[in-house]
């Protein structure tokens, strides 16, 4: 088995260990047995307040590191109009974490690139906020 089947695995258990999500669309297209060794990942979920997070990553392998060629996270809420998107569209060339960035509202501020479960734990921490 190799990294990046292993971090295909990861993300697709992360999802599935969510019960309160509601899978509409779920795409794995694992070519790590493949010279090159290239993937992509790709999951639309509801929740239960009926906002959405479309996830998509592009993976390549370099022996043992994973690296996100492409990547979006993008979580609206149950009207449509976006909460937040976390991506590396090179199209804001002035911020410091270039091409990573995060749009907030109309904002676009600097990020690293996250994984599914900070995401997660995000959007965890505006849906439950007590």
């Amino acid at each position: 088995m190799t990294a990046l089947h292993r971090y295909l695995g990861r993300l697709y258990d992360t999802i599935l260990s969510r019960q309160e999500l509601q899978i509409e669309e779920l795409e794995i297209l694992d070519r790590s047995d493949r010279p090159g060794q290239t993937s992509e990942f790709y999951v639309r979920v509801r929740f239960p307040d009926e906002s959405q997070l479309q996830v998509v990553e592009k993976l390549v392998a370099e022996r043992l590191i994973i690296l996100k060629v492409r990547y979006a996270y993008h979580y609206q809420r149950a009207d449509g109009e976006l909460a937040f998107r976390y991506d590396n569209a090179p199209h804001y060339p002035d911020i410091v974490t270039f091409p990573h960035h995060k749009h907030v509202g109309g904002a676009v501020v600097p990020s690293r690139p996250p994984d599914l479960s900070e995401v997660l734990r995000e959007i965890d921490a505006v849906l439950y906020a007590s």
